[in-house]
């Protein structure tokens, strides 16, 4: 069961990934962009950051050399930090994001594919294989090192590009202090998510016990 949803998510994730590629910088491109600025465009987003971080931890479990492809995502510590982030992902989008917009066709696929179906099949084998009872609290401090980083490089990239990969950072049309409490509040739920993340890893591993 471990290994087909590794397999799934690999899959599915790449195949994600790509279409969203493909789709994203042409219509990015004939919003006026350039091609670089399309390009940049394309990995500002945190769920396409945290989809490839998710291929990337697959891919480094399924390697027939044990771990020889991005070893670093093998490691406990990333395998659970990229299911907190995953998750984020998925509340985010499906209680914010969603109502935002309505896309259709390949985007509508790609939007399912990317904030649904991928987040349920990492976390469900995280859960079923990816848990060892063996994260520490200290683990946390770690894993907020990629929320704040996003939110800043997104926040100090803003007034460059002319854009926010999110409506909510938009400081022009919401004012600092509403983006600032946005960008509170997704860093708490964060933080919220990497403490039940230690719960769950522990609970998990005593229940294989």
């Amino acid at each position: 069961m471990s290994r087909f949803l590794q397999i799934a998510g690999l899959v599915i994730g790449l195949i994600a990934l790509v279409l969203q590629f493909a789709i994203t910088v042409p219509a990015s491109m004939a919003a006026g962009r350039s091609l670089l600025g399309s390009i940049v465009f394309y990995f500002s987003f945190f769920t396409i950051l945290t989809n490839i971080a998710a291929v990337l931890v697959h891919a480094s479990l399924l390697s027939p050399t044990g771990y020889a492809w991005f070893p670093a995502f093998a490691g406990r510590r990333m395998r659970a930090g990229v299911a907190v982030a995953i998750t984020l992902v998925f509340i985010v989008y499906s209680t914010v994001l969603a109502r935002l917009w309505a896309p259709e066709g390949l985007f509508l696929l790609c939007d399912i594919l990317l904030h649904y179906v991928t987040p349920l099949i990492f976390v469900l084998w995280w859960l079923i294989a990816g848990t060892d009872g063996k994260t520490r609290w200290r683990d946390i401090s770690w894993w907020m090192i990629y929320p704040i980083a996003y939110l800043a490089c997104a926040l100090i990239r803003s007034p460059f590009a002319g854009e926010v990969p999110y409506p909510f950072l938009d400081v022009g049309k919401n004012g600092a202090a509403s983006v600032a409490i946005s960008a509170l509040a997704t860093t708490a739920l964060f933080l919220g998510l990497c403490v039940l993340a230690v719960f769950a890893d522990h609970g998990v591993a005593r229940l294989r016990n």
